[in-house]
């Protein structure tokens, strides 16, 4: 009997992991909370379309991502967007001169873990709430009280906050998770009947309680009735915010919004405001992946490298190699 691998979390470092494990010959189960792949990389759909309303875009630098986003490219799942950028700071908007490439998943962000999934095996809407050992093999609880199993080896691909309790069993990578700060951010979506007099598509905003702002359709392949706009708080704003309501949110980033856009902003014809509590790590760290062969454990995500889409995909990657080479 072939004891698959468990796969805790769909975004992109988890199917990453799923990937590269299942390429070479092993078999293995995803688990996620959610109803779809994508995690923080997800698109909501909604009566103004789909919005993106976690990860914006992504950029590659690193060779081995380079290649991944070329493959993305040849499917099809993603395109490059080449926006109208601005800078916004001290109640001045300026063109921004940035030439970086910007990738996105098209139709929507989410396309790429979509495609990701292929033929993988994949239990969505469940929450693993406990990881443990039985006598040679590890078990997964969930929230319901289900349990899951047996597997050889446990992948942990979730926010660090999230990947503490379930490490439980291999104390010093829980110890690691553990003093890993993740910022939230607030996300929201506007959407106006007419197209808004400005050439921005996108800007970047220094001093503000707002981090940055797009034209949602302003990307390839989407196609909206709508002008739908996503902005994003600062981190800082976000956490003494965290708790307001939702309507709150909106009212306040939309007056923000409407301060720095240079046009007339008239009421939206649609809104809706997201909460993303662990968006990003607050810094960067150089781990990889986390590891412990001799249990079998093993942490990866965004939080073990940049914070960015690529860091998330390459920890995926080291977690499935670090895992492979510990194999009997």
């Amino acid at each position: 009997m072939t004891v698959p691998i468990a796969i805790i979390g769909a975004g992109i470092a988890g199917l990453s992991a799923a990937q590269a494990l299942q390429a070479a010959g092993q078999t293995v189960q995803v688990f996620d909370k959610g109803r779809g792949s994508g995690g923080r990389m997800a698109s909501k759909r909604s009566d103004a379309g789909a919005l993106d309303l976690g990860a914006q875009y992504f950029t590659a630098r690193d060779r081995r991502f380079v290649e991944q986003v070329r493959h993305w490219l040849d499917e099809g799942s993603v395109q490059a967007w080449k926006p109208q950028l601005y800078n916004y700071r001290d109640g001045v908007l300026t063109p921004s001169p940035d030439e970086q490439t910007r990738w996105v998943g098209i139709p929507r962000m989410s396309a790429i873990t979509r495609g990701m999934l292929g033929d993988l095996t994949v239990s969505f809407g469940c929450r693993i709430t406990e990881v443990f050992r039985g006598q040679q093999y590890w078990h997964l609880q969930d929230a319901d009280g289900c349990n899951h199993g047996p597997f050889s080896r446990v992948v942990i691909a979730v926010p660090a906050p999230q990947a503490t309790p379930l490490l439980a069993w291999a104390p010093k990578l829980a110890g690691i998770a553990a003093g890993v700060q993740m910022e939230p951010t607030w996300a929201v979506a506007l959407g106006f009947a007419e197209p808004l007099q400005t050439p921005m598509q996108g800007c970047f905003v220094q001093d503000n309680p707002l981090d940055w702002l797009a034209r949602n359709r302003s990307k390839p392949g989407r196609d909206e009735h709508l002008d739908t706009w996503v902005l994003h708080a600062t981190s800082d704003w976000s956490r003494q915010h965290i708790d307001l309501p939702k309507e709150q949110v909106i009212e306040q980033l939309w007056g923000e919004f409407a301060e720095l856009v240079g046009c007339v902003v008239p009421a939206a014809t649609f809104s809706l405001a997201h909460r993303w509590l662990y968006a990003r790590p607050a810094g960067n760290h150089e781990w990889g992946s986390l590891a412990d062969p001799d249990q079998g454990l093993y942490a990866c995500g965004d939080w073990c490298l940049s914070g960015r889409v690529e860091g998330a995909w390459l920890s995926g990657q080291d977690a499935a190699k670090r895992l492979l080479s510990h194999l009997d």
